[in-house]
């Protein structure tokens, strides 16, 4: 099993790219079940998670070829398999979206209860409750999801318990092929999801609203291929942001909306960070001491959960103490041990982790537990003195396509070795 290991202490300057994110290319594959027909989806990021779609959707009847190095070909005019097998959906919680798709299609869709990341429960009660409201029939089956569908899903107003990214997404698609109108109320604002929606609707539906709390979708009887280029990953953008400010570097990251990274940018500056709003990037460049700064994480356009763990990890050495609340998951702590073991100074009574900031942080042998753990443990071994080595990056591997590659390239001593390799 591969492990990194860093020696810290380098300053990183330079510039990096962003990649496509994967939240955004996961469901765009899952949509190309909806209408037979050849797809082109560019800016693919090279990810264990693509891998896992492409090879479900495979199983389901798809033929799917990579054709140049970010780029996949899709045909789906064979797609016919209602079930999606234990073996790849308990890997990754994202196949749940093949439901809405598949039934709609198919009328019938069979999918393992999902997997993932272990930071909390992550129910896809809402993906169920909205699928009901269009008219499915829906049992839970050994494990396994069960719908059925005579005919086309029907146009139903759908108030979601709890804000979801993926229960949005998995509604919508659905809602492409319903017979009338749906209306989904309380609906995810993510970029994500308005890049599925801008997706669909080159398929031919029928979606308004997307980006907003409401959204509202005309069903089509028909929709047809398109192509797609993925947009950028907002969350690599903000891990490099947050690599600049804890290594005291001066790092530009290129090819994204700046507007996407607004809420990291806006607590970076905080942190005492100089940020630079370019047209296609951002300038992240410290001025050498990190101020403690608070933070709650929020559904967007709020402070994205899947970069807690990064700013925990500058906070660390910020001069003071400073608070971060976990709204979204129940159990996305995970690194604060991990991070101790480094000489961080965290506390945590339920949600809120107080984090008082100690002048370094020493390399330490460490374990990762999920995905954006993977890379909180990454910044803090740049930062931290000495060596460090971080074990179980299949995680890292999920949402990160060659981090270490690009950290190299803006000056950071890292490589990737296989564990138990004599050193």
């Amino acid at each position: 099993m591969d492990r990194v290991v860093i020696n810290g202490g380098a300053p990183l300057r330079g510039e990096v790219a962003v990649s496509g994110a994967k939240n955004a290319a996961l469901p765009i594959f899952t949509a190309t079940l909806l209408a037979g027909g050849e797809y082109e989806l560019s800016n693919i990021p090279d990810l264990q998670d693509i891998r896992t779609i492409a090879l479900l959707i495979e199983k389901l009847g798809a033929k799917v070829t990579r054709t140049g190095g970010s780029t996949y070909t899709i045909n789906s005019e064979n797609v016919s398999n209602h079930q999606a097998p234990y073996d790849l959906v308990r890997t990754m919680r994202a196949s749940c979206l093949v439901l809405g798709p598949l039934t709609a299609r198919l009328g019938r869709a069979r999918v393992s209860l999902p997997g993932g990341c272990a930071i909390g429960e992550r129910p896809i009660d809402q993906h169920l409750k909205g699928l009901s409201a269009l008219g499915a029939d829906i049992k839970i089956d050994h494990g396994y999801v069960d719908i059925k569908m005579e005919g086309r899903f029907k146009g139903a107003s759908i108030v979601m318990d709890v804000i979801t990214v993926t229960g949005t997404m998995n509604l919508m698609m659905a809602a492409t092929l319903a017979e009338g109108s749906t209306v989904i109320k309380n609906a995810a604002k993510e970029p994500e999801v308005v890049a599925l929606a801008v997706f669909l609707n080159d398929m031919g539906a029928k979606i308004d609203g997307a980006g907003s709390d409401t959204v509202c979708i005309e069903g089509v009887r028909h929709l047809h291929a398109a192509n797609a280029r993925i947009i950028p990953d907002r969350i690599e953008a903000g891990t490099f942001m947050v690599a600049s400010a804890i290594t005291g570097g001066d790092v530009t990251i290129t090819g994204i909306d700046p507007l996407l990274v607004r809420s990291l940018s806006d607590k970076l500056s905080q942190s005492g960070c100089v940020i630079s709003e370019l047209k296609t990037g951002a300038r992240v460049k410290s001025t050498g001491s990190i101020r403690p700064v608070d933070v709650t994480t929020a559904e967007y356009p709020g402070f994205p959960t899947d970069m807690q763990a990064q700013i925990m990890a500058l906070m660390t050495l910020a001069d003071g103490a400073s608070v971060i609340t976990e709204s979204i998951f129940e159990n996305r702590f995970m690194h604060v041990g991990e991070l101790r073991r480094m000489g961080a100074d965290i506390s945590v009574s339920g949600a809120t982790a107080t984090v008082r900031g100690v002048s370094s942080l020493s390399g330490a042998p460490l374990m990762a537990t999920d995905l954006r753990a993977s890379a909180s443990l990454i910044l803090a071994g740049l930062a931290a003195k000495g060596e460090t080595t971080v074990s179980r990056i299949y995680h890292l591997d999920r949402g990160y396509e060659h981090i270490e590659a690009k950290l190299k390239r803006i000056g950071a001593s890292i490589s990737r070795e296989k564990a138990g390799k004599a050193r």
